[in-house]
């Protein structure tokens, strides 16, 4: 049995996924708020849970990974110690070679927006530790999940 840590949701178009989060302890500063460093596993999180959804998660390509190239984050408000956030993910665009996510995070008690994220992950193959064209396969997956949200 598989246990997914996210789930389908039409609560923050065109977002269609979401994962939960709680805020514990060590992710907090000195001043008892989220350190701004924590929100990336929280997205990381959020978007391991959206491509296990799609069936993606793992070595789905032998000899390949996607790698992180560039992360724009915002911040709006700040999270505290046992705040849940939802953590909402989007593939918003697909090149020839990288993948560009949407994700946003809001305080769920208030659905307070806290932080805002586009990343761009760059498929690689692992050995020669160069950029790869995304397969069909994986466009197709993501096509049939965004619809007509995706850009291509």
């Amino acid at each position: 049995m598989t246990i997914e840590l996210g789930r389908v949701t039409d609560r923050k178009p065109p977002f269609k996924y979401s994962a939960i989060a709680r805020v514990w302890f060590s992710d907090t500063d000195a001043q008892g708020i989220v350190y701004y460093g924590r929100y990336l596993p929280y997205f990381d999180h959020a978007r391991t849970e959206y491509h296990r959804h799609l069936g993606l998660a793992g070595e789905w390509i032998a000899g390949h990974d996607f790698v992180l190239r560039a992360s724009n984050v915002e911040y709006h408000a700040p999270a505290r110690f046992d705040d849940l956030l939802e953590i909402f993910v989007r593939l918003a665009r697909i090149g020839r070679t990288s993948a560009t996510y949407e994700c946003a995070a809001y305080r769920m008690d208030e659905d307070a927006l806290m932080v805002t994220a586009a990343q761009t992950l760059v498929l690689v193959e692992r050995e020669a530790r160069r950029a790869a064209e995304i397969p069909d396969s994986y466009r197709e997956a993501i096509r049939t999940f965004e619809g007509e949200d995706l850009e291509a």
